[in-house]
């Protein structure tokens, strides 16, 4: 299988911050590639409970969230941090997702396994092909859970593929709305649950949008969480750190004082000076692009258009991109799209059909 990365090129802008206590730690913004510090990030350790990031977006990728799944034996296996569901109770993907990221359960995690891959060593193969495909390269998972096998290996991982795997689960709208929940109230065939988020931060953070918390003996305290405030949107990761809130609270407060977000491209009014390829048509992008920078850094941002000649190029055909660039480093490209009158013939169900086949 090719290795895809999706963040290619990362600008390293370290800035000195108040002591924390973590081991390793990183913050990343989820918009582009610019890392605001880090420590230790690429060093390989237990990251306990925070594994559940990846069980919950290997789920929503390959199975359906409203399928209604049914508590096996398998259940019996779990323990640790539970939401003590039993035997031959009935509840969808996404209510057990919710108890795996709100309350951490292990049990949760096991028949969420189940129900997606057939069994815990088909779904840890998943895992570790979404972690190679995002380009998480110093990363190996065992299980859906976190918990520490018997024979003393669990899964390992560094605070930069963290990032990365938070970044590219961000993306998913199901992931973020389910990491972002704060409570819920669940019912199964037999039970009614009552979840609030384990994570403090989500409860007393104004500007957090999602986390996972993780503890075991070996790994010690791991937190992932992320948070917004005036365009600009990050990730913090921490392993083997007991004093993880304060110190996630303490590095979201620096860079969001120290750094502000500009409007680098608009899109409801997107314009290409000296356009050759599409001047008599509209080009547009699908997002408005903010930019954090420190005062002064304004001077060092500037933007490439990189733009392909289709022959013919059609409604919503993707024609180029934007490249970002500060201090002639490439730190986030935004997609081109064209809008024509020339639209897309429509396929006929038969090409339709040969197309499921590759015919």
């Amino acid at each position: 299988m090719k290795k895809v990365s999706f963040f290619l090129l990362i600008l390293l802008l370290p800035f000195t911050v108040h002591a924390i206590s973590a081991a390793s730690a990183i913050v990343m913004d989820l918009n582009n590639n610019r890392i605001y510090y880090e420590n230790n990030v690429n060093d390989k350790r237990l990251i306990a409970s925070t594994t559940k990031i990846m069980t919950a977006i290997v789920a929503i990728e390959n199975a359906d969230l409203d399928m209604k799944v049914t508590v096996g034996e398998e259940v019996l296996k779990a323990y640790g941090s539970a939401i003590y569901i039993e035997i031959g109770e009935e509840l969808t993907l996404r209510d057990l997702l919710l108890g795996l990221m709100l309350r951490s359960g292990n049990d949760a995690a096991i028949v969420i396994a189940k129900a997606v891959a057939g069994n815990m060593a088909n779904f840890a193969y998943l895992m570790n092909q979404t972690a190679h495909k995002i380009g998480m390269e110093n990363t190996f998972f065992y299980n859906a859970h976190g918990l520490e096998e018997d024979d003393g290996k669990g899964n390992i991982s560094t605070a930069y593929d963290m990032a990365l795997l938070t970044k590219y689960a961000y993306q998913n709208k199901a992931f973020r709305e389910i990491f972002g929940t704060k409570s819920a109230v669940v019912k199964s065939n037999t039970k009614t649950y009552s979840w609030t988020s384990k994570n403090k931060l989500i409860h007393r953070y104004d500007f957090i949008t999602g986390g996972k918390t993780g503890y075991t003996e070996k790994a010690r305290r791991t937190l992932v969480t992320t948070a917004e405030k005036d365009n600009i949107a990050l990730v913090i990761v921490t392993l083997n750190d007991p004093n993880d809130f304060q110190d996630h609270i303490t590095l979201y407060n620096q860079v969001f004082n120290e750094f502000h977000a500009q409007l680098v491209l608009a899109k409801n009014n997107f314009k290409i000076k000296g356009d050759k390829y599409y001047q008599n048509q509209k080009l547009y992008i699908l997002n408005d692009v903010y930019i954090p920078l420190r005062d002064g850094e304004e001077k060092s941002l500037k933007i490439n258009y990189v733009l392909t000649k289709k022959e013919p190029a059609l409604d919503g055909d993707e024609v180029g991109k934007a490249q970002i660039l500060l201090k002639n480093k490439v730190i986030h490209e935004e997609k081109i799209f064209l809008k024509s009158s020339q639209t897309k013939p429509k396929k006929s169900w038969w090409q339709k059909l040969l197309g499921w086949f590759k015919w």
